[in-house]
């Protein structure tokens, strides 16, 4: 029987849900960049830094760390709130980039989730 602190193989469950936190993520931070430096620009595109804190995740996403996903599924309101607010004050193309940064940050925050329920469940039936 492994102990706490080995990690079994996960469910498939876990996998997808590892698999849309990672998958929207990427898209986000895909998102804010192709955003604040090509389509909409504001500036002279300083705004594309705030991409860089979804690169810290990744690699504990991939992993399957479970702080990692208590993080940033606290985190990913930021940019949830940012979207909201953007979507309400701009227009355009603007808006609707503003939308999908708020379905990409639900997405994930929904996968997070998702991944710490099962993890705490699954730790608790041990």
């Amino acid at each position: 029987m492994p102990t706490a602190r080995e990690r079994t193989q996960p469910t498939a469950i876990e996998r997808l849900s590892r698999n849309l936190a990672l998958s929207a993520t990427l898209a986000l931070l895909l998102l804010c960049v192709a955003w604040e430096l090509w389509l909409v620009p504001v500036g002279r595109g300083t705004l594309a830094l705030k991409a860089l804190p979804l690169l810290l995740p990744l690699a504990g996403l991939w992993r399957y760390r479970l702080y990692t996903y208590r993080a940033l599924a606290l985190f990913i309101w930021l940019y949830m709130l940012e979207g909201l607010v953007r979507a309400t004050s701009e227009a355009g193309l603007g808006r609707w980039l503003a939308l999908a940064e708020v379905g990409l940050s639900l997405a994930v925050f929904v996968a997070c989730s998702a991944q710490i329920r099962l993890r705490l469940a699954a730790a608790k039936a041990a």
